[in-house]
């Protein structure tokens, strides 16, 4: 017993003096060099985040297999974090991990997190994972994404328009051909508005089923799923995403808005198709209230 209790200060007093160096160090980096230092900082939170990422979806997951739930009855926030690494998640996590992957291997060596450091320098966005973006790179690099996805925001409103010409009821027909002619003008429509024509997606040629394969092609870009599958692989994973977005919603809206943080908020639009990284708090609030009102109601 005292040798396991001696073992143990030794270790104790190691860890500390480890510690104690380590601060040194950083305080000489932030002083000497504050470039590197904030790449250095954004690297060391970026690989505790990852393991606490990790250690909180094995820990969702064991409450799962113990208390037999679905992924649909957890809480919002957990519901939220698995859903990253769901099959219908979309391929933004898993190109997270392919870059993770390599990144772990350089940085086993001993002091080799320096070349990490040197790549989130020079290749931030390519060879990195958001985990080691700085703050301003978080900001910049969604910018850069929202910019692909926005591209195709025109060709899905004109798909709609090119498909409501085949819709059998005239009054709803003209009615959502005003709505394609507002949004290309720039105008947003209301809730009550799109509610109004909810029917016109139920079948053909507006159900999901039943839409033309480059309107499929435009709804995957927008939600950063790959287009490049052949159409049946494309429309179910389309369906997949759109339903996990579905249940979020309701948890969501079990949860309150009102109990998300301002970068859980921010995190929701962005997922649902608004670029929410220069939006205050409240904005975002209002969006997700308005996009609640009509995903909440729709079967």
């Amino acid at each position: 017993l005292s040798t396991k209790a001696g073992s143990r200060s030794v270790i104790a007093a190691l860890v500390s003096k480890a510690k104690h160096i380590n601060r040194k160090y950083e305080r000489f980096l932030e002083r000497t060099f504050p470039r590197f230092y904030v790449l250095y900082a954004t690297f060391t939170r970026g690989v505790q985040a990852l393991f606490l990422e990790f250690k909180e979806i094995r820990k969702i997951k064991s409450k799962m297999h113990h208390q037999r739930l679905s992924i649909h009855q957890l809480p919002y926030r957990d519901m939220e974090r698995l859903r990253q690494v769901q099959p219908g998640a979309g391929d933004t996590f898993r190109r997270d991990v392919i870059k993770a992957i390599p990144i772990g291997i350089i940085a086993i060596p001993p002091f080799a997190n320096f070349l990490v450091i040197v790549l989130m320098y020079f290749f931030p966005r390519q060879f990195l994972i958001r985990y080691f973006w700085t703050p301003s790179q978080q900001v910049e690099f969604l910018d850069a994404y929202d910019t692909i996805r926005r591209d195709s925001y025109p060709q899905v409103v004109t798909n709609i328009a090119l498909a409501a010409r085949s819709l059998p009821e005239p009054q709803l027909q003209k009615r959502l051909q005003e709505l394609c002619a507002e949004v290309q003008r720039g105008s947003q429509p209301r809730v009550a508005e799109l509610y109004a024509v909810r029917s016109l997606f139920s079948g053909s040629p507006l159900g999901l089923n039943k839409l033309q394969v480059s309107h499929v092609k435009a709804l995957s870009r927008v939600l950063f799923l790959t287009p490049h599958l052949p159409a049946f692989f494309l429309r179910h994973r389309l369906q997949s995403h759109v339903l996990e977005i579905r249940h979020l919603d309701r948890a969501m809206l079990r949860l309150g808005l009102g109990q998300l943080s301002e970068e859980e908020l921010r995190a929701a639009c962005y997922l649902r198709g608004l670029n929410s990284t220069h939006l205050g708090k409240s904005e975002c609030r209002a969006w997700l209230e308005q996009w609640l009102g009509l995903s909440c109601k729709l079967q």
